[in-house]
């Protein structure tokens, strides 16, 4: 099985290609932490798996495997595997809201990159939510096996809440935060699962 999981990751040669193969896996509503072969195995994953299985194939690619948490208030956070090309930041990312995935490599920095997710992180309130973002973590930093554990990896999501972290707006601008627009928040729940 493992041999699959290493081919798949040699065909995922690409982000787009990448962010294709974790949109046609279901997504998994549990609270679990798998690695990224155990979800790859079981063929679904939610944001922090996709995550991982993302990683693994961008560092099967050359490049370094990084996750960064965009933290909310009122709502849950989101786990976005950032990625440069030609010098610009681009992100992969496993959601059941479809604004909350992919973005193209065209940012000049992760701050930028992050802020391109703010109108669509909402809550069902439609309050945006989305208030600071994590220093980028290397996978490859942290001792943990997160390509093949067989044991939850929950001590990610610890390190996570563990790295420095960065406001995306003021105390004065959140309180003049309009709610998300009712298109807005249709289209991000379109494909949801329930």
């Amino acid at each position: 099985m493992h041999a699959q999981f290493e081919k798949t990751l040699a065909r995922l040669n690409t982000p787009p290609k990448i962010q294709d193969y974790l949109d046609s896996m279901q997504y998994n509503k549990g609270e679990t932490a798998y690695s990224a072969f155990k979800a790859f195995s079981l063929k679904k994953a939610h944001c922090l798996e996709g995550a991982l299985i993302a990683a693994a194939a961008l560092e099967k690619h050359g490049f370094p495997p990084l996750l960064v948490d965009l933290i909310a208030v009122r709502d849950e956070d989101h786990i976005i595997v950032p990625f440069q090309l030609y010098g610009k930041w681009g992100s992969i990312a496993k959601s059941n809201f479809s604004g909350l995935r992919y973005r193209e490599p065209v940012f000049s920095s992760i701050r930028e990159l992050v802020l391109s997710y703010f109108d669509h992180y909402y809550n069902f309130k439609k309050r945006k939510t989305l208030r600071y973002y994590s220093e980028p973590l290397d996978l490859n930093k942290t001792g943990l096996d997160w390509k093949y554990s067989e044991k939850p990896l929950h001590k990610i999501s610890d390190l996570l809440a563990e790295q420095p972290r960065f406001k995306t707006i003021s105390a004065k601008t959140e309180k003049v935060l309009r709610k998300a627009d009712e298109r807005i928040f249709k289209a991000g729940l379109v494909g949801r699962l329930k």
